[in-house]
């Protein structure tokens, strides 16, 4: 189908405006002053900036586009994303809050740095971010799809679309280099707001317009697609899968590296827990979406693209206005949690990788240079890897998530595990990923999501081999252990008095 020009232009006028506002909001040489200030904000948001920004971070273009996709193709099988954000912010609500205290009183920006100071071993941080940074890039990559499909629908016949795409991640990379995490931040309440009222119009509106409302929608689709609202019982992606999937996925958002930028920048602990309170609020959007994709099934004509389903859904349905404020939504969608996951994946390059391994001497000033200047390279190779192995993004977004949840154990375990060493905690995690690729690789998952096995081979290694080495650490003064446990053991004190 041909774009439409008053689209495109009103998709341009926005997405630039934005960036315009990620540039200024970053005008102050305070933001650029330490990896702190650049990185996490100098931890000063209070709860509805990171209401925003984790929001911002974890509601992607490929949340909208991906959801409306399954949903087309695979029915119900899409509101697996529905109980895995349930379970991520139920459990965030008691660790998040005492991982941001002791990351706090350390100085510590990203979950490597948490696991350096906390086991006192620089393998393992190296071991968490090369897992952080690897899982990370298809992930950048699966925004650089969102924004090029959108640009495709849009522009089809217009624009060069491949030489668009490049031209706005580096103005996202130069705004993200400049401002730091306050670029995004700010942009993010622009986004979201646009997430509420057109895609709440949309889910409203789609369904009235082609179906007269929601209720014969749903009729439509008992009638005459009734596999749609249904989840297989059989099958490589049937109800162990629906279980397994929305487990480990909701076990594993925290762990990526711009989810954890977003929780560093908080101001207080109190912050966190009232954010686990409310992000399930962006729920409300993400079920109607899932409709969407009934609807789009229905609508388009088969032999439809399933990742175009929701672009070309709008594209039959409104004149040039509504698919420009549609667009631009989706394609910020693309842009700012792209320089939320680069600011994340440099702060573990630079400080876990470049800081301890290659030049531990490195003075601060040089440190935040080198931070912000890997924003480039990552979103460089986003960029190449995305052009050479574009079919390959989802699986591997996927195995990310499979990877991201080996690191589970080390980070929330040991907030609550006194006595968890680091010799258990690596071998544990070298297990789980070993055990995850294989699965992957083979394929031998049997109807189970492959990140399971590798996080049940994982903690049963860690437990198991965790007694071994305890003799270690048992009896030994440890100002880290006592930052975590102490108040504990002076309560259990108190008790016995």
């Amino acid at each position: 189908m041909q774009g439409n020009l008053t689209a495109l232009l009103i998709t341009g006028i926005i997405v630039l405006g934005v960036v315009l506002i990620g540039f200024l909001s970053g005008r102050d040489k305070t933001n650029r002053s330490s990896v702190e200030e650049w990185s996490v904000g100098g931890r000063r948001f209070g709860a509805l900036l990171v209401w925003f920004l984790v929001g911002a971070d974890l509601y992607t273009a490929y949340t909208f586009l991906g959801l409306t996709s399954t949903a087309y193709t695979g029915g119900s099988l899409a509101f697996f994303a529905i109980p895995y954000t349930i379970i991520a912010y139920f459990i965030s609500y008691f660790f998040l809050p005492k991982l941001w205290k002791f990351s706090k009183n350390n100085k510590i920006t990203t979950l490597a740095d948490y696991a350096k100071v906390r086991f006192n071993s620089k393998f393992l941080s190296f071991l968490i971010a090369a897992v952080g940074v690897l899982m990370l890039i298809p992930y950048i990559d699966l925004q650089l799809a969102g924004i090029q499909d959108t640009l495709t629908v849009a522009g089809s016949g217009i624009i060069n679309v491949k030489v668009v795409v490049i031209v706005s991640f580096l103005l996202v990379a130069l705004f993200t280099f400049f401002s730091g995490i306050k670029g995004p931040t700010y942009t993010a309440v622009i986004k979201d707001i646009l997430v509420w009222v057109i895609m709440l119009f949309l889910v409203v509106n789609l369904p009235i317009l082609h179906f007269g409302s929601w209720g014969s929608m749903i009729d439509k689709v008992a009638k005459d697609s009734p596999q749609l609202l249904t989840i297989p019982t059989s099958g490589p992606k049937g109800i162990p899968w629906f279980l397994t999937a929305s487990l480990v996925s909701g076990l594993a958002l925290f762990m990526w590296a711009h989810a954890a930028t977003g929780v560093f920048t908080a101001k207080s602990a109190d912050a966190l827990r009232k954010n686990a309170i409310f992000l399930p609020l962006y729920n409300i959007v993400l079920i109607l979406l899932i409709f969407l994709g009934f609807v789009a099934f229905h609508v388009l004509p088969e032999g439809t693209n399933p990742r175009f389903a929701l672009l070309n859904l709008i594209q039959v349905s409104y004149g040039g206005v509504v698919q420009g404020l549609a667009y631009a939504t989706i394609a910020l969608a693309s842009l700012i949690p792209c320089s939320i996951m680069a600011i994340g994946a440099s702060n573990l390059f630079a400080n876990n990788i470049y800081r301890d391994l290659i030049n531990p001497k490195v003075q601060p000033a040089k440190l935040t240079l080198v931070t912000r200047c890997m924003v480039f390279v990552v979103i460089g190779l986003a960029l190449v890897f995305g052009m050479v192995f574009p079919s390959a993004l989802v699986s591997l977004q996927l195995l990310g998530v499979s990877g991201m949840v080996q690191i589970f154990p080390a980070i929330v375990f040991s907030l609550f595990w006194k006595n968890q060493t680091k010799e258990a905690t690596i071998a544990g995690l070298l297990v789980g990923l070993t055990v995850t690729f294989t699965v992957y690789a083979t394929g031998k998952s049997f109807g189970v999501y492959e990140g399971f096995w590798g996080l049940l081979a994982n903690v049963i290694v860690t437990v198991l081999l965790n007694p071994l080495f305890v003799s270690k650490i048992k009896n030994k003064s440890n100002p880290v252990i006592e930052q975590l446990f102490g108040k504990q053991r002076d309560l259990k004190i108190k008790k016995g008095a």
